[in-house]
């Protein structure tokens, strides 16, 4: 009868004789950074993930290479642009030059990382970090408005003890109470009416006509999704976008204000989008598989050995 060798010996054979990670060329600095060069193409995303404890790594990939093999151009050790600017840089300079556009969040650490390392790309701010970014205005007016409702709800309760009476809120005619119909909008406030179920449909019409605030923050909030969905031309969209940064400043709303300026701070690369339609979904796709491949070898032990892995995968 033969014995099964312990899974952690059986691991420690497979790296140091199976793997081939003791003869790979980038072990040393690996736990810094690790490049391929052969990987590099006309159409890159940039974005950062937390490999392990918290730490993050600014990731390169390839969207040709759609998440599999081929896709990796470079993983880096935290964040700071000079860093990653170095690796970057051992990259030929015309094959650098020869990138036409690179897909990014809203940070501008990693716009001037693009900036510096492939100065022909056409920089594309991704539409859905600018979604989510007024989708978080529009839910701080909410929350704002709850955390009131929250304070008269508890003073009515403490009146009520004080009194001797029993407290019983008032309720809305689908059974909602003002702190409950406040928090129960959370999720419809992320979708368009027409994909509301009939509860929610009930719930907004309630909603809009108790807060009007709400209402106006959603009118601004959908606003912004219907332009990017429905423009195709990138000077249109420049006009339609002034438009609602005046309708932001009608409407006065704090959160809204704080969104419209760092829209327009980026406002030249969030118009980017509109040339080829572009995002930074391949990264999103590529950080998530890094993530379950890290849970299926139950957490990064050695973290040299665990980038070789990604390497031999995606590189």
């Amino acid at each position: 009868m033969s014995a099964c060798l312990p899974i952690k010996e059986f691991e420690k054979q497979y790296k140091d004789h199976v793997s081939g990670y003791h003869q790979w060329d980038q072990k040393d600095h690996a736990d810094t950074w690790i490049l391929f060069e052969k990987n590099i193409g006309k159409h890159l995303s940039i974005d950062e993930v937390a490999v392990t404890n918290g730490e993050l790594y600014t990731i390169v990939t390839n969207k040709a290479g759609k998440g599999g093999k081929g896709s990796l151009i470079a993983i880096v050790a935290g964040v700071k642009s000079l860093d990653i600017i170095a690796v970057l840089k051992r990259i030929p300079e015309e094959k650098r030059l020869a990138v036409k556009e690179v897909t990014l969040d809203m940070s501008n650490a990693m716009d001037a990382i693009i900036r510096a390392s492939f100065k022909n790309a056409s920089i594309v701010t991704d539409r859905f970090h600018v979604q989510q970014l007024v989708s978080e205005a529009l839910q701080e007016v909410r929350g704002a408005l709850r955390r009131v409702a929250l304070q008269e709800e508890t003073a009515a309760i403490l009146q009520a003890k004080k009194e001797k009476k029993i407290y019983q809120p008032l309720l809305f005619e689908n059974g909602d109470s003002k702190k409950q119909l406040l928090a129960r909008s959370f999720h419809l406030l992320f979708k368009t009416a027409n994909k509301w179920t009939e509860r929610q449909t009930e719930r907004a019409r309630i909603l809009f006509k108790e807060f009007p605030t709400i209402d106006e923050a959603y009118k601004l909030s959908i606003t912004l999704r219907g332009w990017y969905e429905n423009k195709t031309n990138k000077e249109l969209a420049q006009k339609d976008l002034q438009n609602w940064y005046t309708k932001v400043e009608e409407k006065n709303i704090a959160s809204f204000i704080v969104a419209a300026h760092s829209i327009k701070a980026h406002e030249d690369t969030i118009l980017n989008y509109f040339n080829n339609r572009s995002t930074n979904a391949s990264a999103e796709s590529f950080n998530a598989k890094l993530k379950g491949f890290r849970a299926l070898v139950r957490g990064v032990r050695d973290i040299k050995f665990f980038l070789f892995r990604v390497g031999r995968l995606y590189g």
